[in-house]
């Protein structure tokens, strides 16, 4: 990263020729490696489940679906000799976890598999799939009350934040449990009522809250609850969109965590690249939440893609993270990555 960070002050980010949509899909095109798609071509080339897996219904409208299965393969023939699923894959085909385990690897995968409707890959990898899930049981999950355990903090969609047993953390536990009995795997995570564990525990009546014993407005707390398609009450919806607003997640466009800069960060990061997932505004974040706008507010939708398509042909790229105040993230030490994967889901929002 360091060593792209100085490429990029002295070449610049590699800009692509023609409108946003001719750009969008040339990044796609660079994403795929015949391996495997890559989150990014910039610093970001190898693979973490849980950015493809937000694209993987962006990619089979597009026409990858077969490179879709094909990766799926890949993550799955690793993760099988590993002995356990990894939220990334190197360049040389080692899994490792960014920065420990993940609840969300899981989920992801189990939700790819249903989504590609990959069934030789789910008959082939059952008893890993399956193993895989009771070690998750196992190891995550608070027997008694059926939510993430709050004794231990796992890594997550904030990857370098400290939380306990979030409400994004507890959302994929309930994907898990939904999509091992839509894919008739063994689910020790049935006994649970997901849903309603989720609302009663974070839902204010108003908006999600991040964890249990906090209440501002987070981004991801208010997204995937809808993304993940756990709840579908549009009034909900609604009223999430409404206190993202009011919080200005939202601005200058789509979406940002929280509004302030927590203190929770690991010490490392906060050092070389200060603010990476404060109140920054993260493109697959944003990408994700316009996905639930567009279920209930068109114009909304409409207004928040324009303001992507300006970024877009602005910068001849697909960038990965932008300040505040929607300039492009940068500090000593690093510099936003280029070339997203993301931008697949982009191009099937604007159609």
């Amino acid at each position: 990263m360091l060593q792209r960070r100085i490429s990029i002050k002295n070449e610049g980010i590699k800009q692509y020729e023609g409108d946003a949509e001719e750009i969008c899909k040339s990044i796609v095109n660079d994403c795929w490696n015949n391996v495997f798609f890559q989150v990014s071509s910039g610093h970001f080339s190898l693979f973490y489940m849980r950015d493809f897996s937000m694209c993987v219904e962006a990619l089979i409208k597009l026409g990858y679906k077969k490179e879709v299965l094909k990766t799926l393969h890949y993550a799955l023939v690793v993760y099988s000799r590993d002995k356990h699923t990894s939220t990334t894959i190197s360049q040389d085909h080692k899994g490792f976890n960014v920065f420990s385990y993940a609840p969300d690897t899981l989920a992801f995968l189990l939700y790819s598999l249903r989504i590609a409707d990959a069934k030789d890959l789910i008959e082939i990898y059952k008893p890993f799939l399956e193993a895989e899930i009771d070690y998750f049981y196992d190891i995550i999950i608070d027997k008694e009350t059926g939510l993430i355990r709050s004794d231990k903090v796992f890594s997550s969609i904030k990857d370098n934040s400290k939380r306990r047993s979030s409400c994004y953390d507890n959302c994929c536990a309930a994907v898990i449990s939904r999509e091992a009995s839509n894919l008739k795997l063994h689910n020790p995570l049935k006994q649970y009522n997901y849903e309603e564990l989720i609302k009663q525990t974070f839902w204010t009546g108003e908006y999600f809250k991040d964890t249990k014993e906090t209440n501002y407005v987070c981004g991801d707390a208010n997204t995937f609850p809808y993304w993940f398609k756990l709840f579908i009450d549009k009034k909900m919806i609604k009223s999430s969109i409404k206190k993202i607003r009011e919080n200005n997640l939202d601005k200058p466009f789509p979406l940002k965590y929280t509004s302030f800069i927590p203190k929770n960060f690991m010490f490392p990061l906060s050092l070389l690249a200060n603010n990476y997932e404060g109140n920054t505004i993260w493109v697959h974040l944003g990408l994700c939440y316009i996905d639930v706008v567009a279920k209930v507010d068109k114009k909304l939708t409409k207004y928040y893609l324009e303001q992507y398509n300006k970024r877009i042909e602005a910068h001849k790229n697909f960038l990965e993270l932008y300040d505040e105040h929607g300039k492009v993230y940068k500090t000593l030490f690093y510099h936003s990555d280029e070339g997203m994967l993301w931008a697949s889901k982009w191009l099937v929002l604007v159609k």
